[in-house]
């Protein structure tokens, strides 16, 4: 099978997949796989180690080799996503050692298991320490990582921007800018846009083209082709409250309008949207129903 863009859906599949974020205890693609048909997801999310600590499991080649081929029979766009504690703008030196393996850990089972990319926290300056000087570590620690990728089938690095608190590195449209200044554009960088998170961090969506000129400066910023995965997260907290709360869709402070114009977007074609939404099963069927309406 040829090597699928990322950031593309497979042949067959819908042109923004919408799908959710599934759980894999019990197996890849007997557990996650299962739920996503029965929520009705287009698109999967998974961890491949768990999302809040530094452990680095091997995989099963089994469950792997299966989830793989199931995702490509089905044309399921998979994306893996890094661990929360993972921040390459860390004071710690112990900290950057371990997110440094961490996400090799996660980029390199994303290969295994056919994920077309690997989302990753954009983190922050943390100990009171200049943003240039953490940007100066992210590119010390993370372009070499990049630069490992030089298989046809490894995944993009999608960077997720945060909702804007304490001494975040990426949190507004153009503080992509930087960072991706920062990694030399590598042709291997993508980004994932959190709604509730570019809401919560100051761009209102709810706002007369707000959602245009949202996408529009992300693109004037990191050039066309880089948006990847859109999280589609509804929120409990109003635009600019640097909250990062998800609610469902259409029962939060941004609406259901937003995500249907987001996915009138020239700049949205082939994107898969994920749901990182509450309510357990029922509330992600419901989501993802929902947006299948809005599109």
């Amino acid at each position: 099978m040829l090597p699928q863009a990322p950031g593309s859906p497979r042949p067959g599949g819908a042109a923004r997949p919408v799908g959710s974020h599934v759980a894999v205890a019990g197996g890849l693609a007997k557990t996650g796989l299962t739920y996503a048909r029965e929520v009705g997801a287009e698109t999967v999310q998974v961890f491949v180690a768990n999302p809040r600590g530094w452990a680095t499991p091997a995989g099963n080649p089994a469950q792997d080799e299966l989830f793989r081929a199931e995702c490509a029979a089905e044309g399921i766009p998979a994306y893996v996503h890094a661990p929360y504690l993972i921040n390459f703008g860390s004071h710690t030196e112990a900290t950057v050692e371990l997110s440094v393996r961490s996400l090799r850990h996660s980029l390199r089972r994303a290969r295994a298991i056919g994920a077309l990319g690997v989302v990753v926290h954009t983190g922050s300056a943390t100990g009171g320490r200049p943003r240039e000087e953490a940007l100066a570590q992210v590119r010390t620690h993370m372009l070499p990582l990049l630069d490992e990728l030089t298989h046809d089938d490894d995944p993009f690095l999608l960077l997720e921007s945060t909702a804007g608190q304490g001494s975040s590195l990426c949190s507004r449209t153009w503080d992509f800018g930087p960072y991706f200044d920062a990694l030399d554009a590598h042709p291997r960088l993508g980004v994932c846009l959190d709604t509730c998170h570019i809401f919560a961090a100051g761009h209102d969506l709810t706002a007369e083209d707000g959602v245009r000129q949202t996408l529009d400066l992300l693109v004037g910023t990191v050039g066309e082709g880089r948006l990847k995965l859109i999280h589609a997260n509804d929120s409990k907290d109003v635009v600019g409250a640097h909250k990062d709360r998800h609610a469902n869709i259409g029962a939060g402070h941004i609406g259901e309008e937003p995500f249907r114009e987001l996915m009138r977007h020239p700049a949205t074609e082939g994107v898969p949207l994920i749901i990182e939404t509450p309510g357990g099963k029922e509330g992600h069927a419901g989501d993802i129903e929902r947006l299948k309406k809005l599109r």
